[in-house]
């Protein structure tokens, strides 16, 4: 599985910690940016990563931020990008199960490292259980389509 990373200046020092964990652990992780804590917006990070999950280049994507709202709203204006900004293990799952989102969102400032980890891995194995599901996220769909009318 293929994972794109990209953060904001608040984020960075918390993603060069969270990118170094998980390729220890073997991920294939790509680093977008931003690359210091200096400089780095969240719009221009957060369309990058929905961008290149949407476009079929990567699997998934991650995308982190002070709080992590700004950045998965703006991986959430990508067509295709269903972003969950999640802060525990059980949102990251119910985000893949239901909702099939293709972005995590995660807020440097209110979780740790440890917490972070954890629900990254548990947001990479979930699955997508169909079902219902597909309908509704269907209807995603149709609300994208109506949007570019």
């Amino acid at each position: 599985m293929r994972i794109v990373v990209g953060c904001d200046l608040a984020a960075y020092d918390f993603k060069i910690r969270l990118v170094d964990s998980l390729r220890k652990e073997g991920y294939d992780i790509t680093d977008i940016g931003c690359e210091s804590s200096q400089s780095g917006d969240y719009p221009v990070y957060g369309r990058l990563v929905g961008e290149k999950v949407a476009s079929g280049e990567f699997d998934r994507g991650i995308v982190i931020c002070g709080t992590g709202n700004g950045i998965t709203i703006a991986a959430n204006k990508v067509d295709g990008i269903r972003a969950a900004l999640c802060y525990n293990v059980f949102t990251a799952l119910m985000s893949r199960e239901h909702n099939d989102a293709n972005v995590l969102g995660l807020g440097a400032w209110i979780l740790s490292d440890e917490e972070a980890l954890k629900i990254v891995k548990t947001w990479l194995f979930g699955k997508f259980s169909g079902g219902r599901h597909v309908q509704r996220i269907e209807m995603l769909h149709q609300i994208e389509q109506a949007q570019r009318a």
